[in-house]
């Protein structure tokens, strides 16, 4: 990958905007706006983005996973099973 053509200024922004978004929906690789010489923005497609999005929930939900097994806030699956079945019994009555 070469980052140097994913970066561009804000002014390439303004005047090439459609030719800027065919990029990013054709390559999905996002593009990094600068203003000033200094990045200031990240333009990505919606699927990259949708995709970035759900890997940082299910990290977080390992994290909160992992720090909960070293608190010691766990359950033997037996238990989880048997706490799941009799909530699904309770239900059908």
């Amino acid at each position: 990958m070469n980052i140097t053509k994913d970066i561009r200024p804000v002014t390439y922004l303004k005047s090439r905007a459609a030719d800027l978004l065919n990029q990013i929906n054709e390559t999905h690789r996002p593009v990094i706006i600068t203003q000033n010489g200094e990045p200031r923005a990240v333009l990505q497609d919606p699927k990259s983005y949708e995709n970035m999005r759900n890997a940082i929930g299910l990290l977080k939900l390992i994290s909160t996973g992992e720090a909960d097994i070293r608190e010691g806030r766990t359950l033997p699956q037996e238990d989880v099973f048997d706490e799941i079945e009799s909530a699904l019994n309770e239900n059908r009555k």
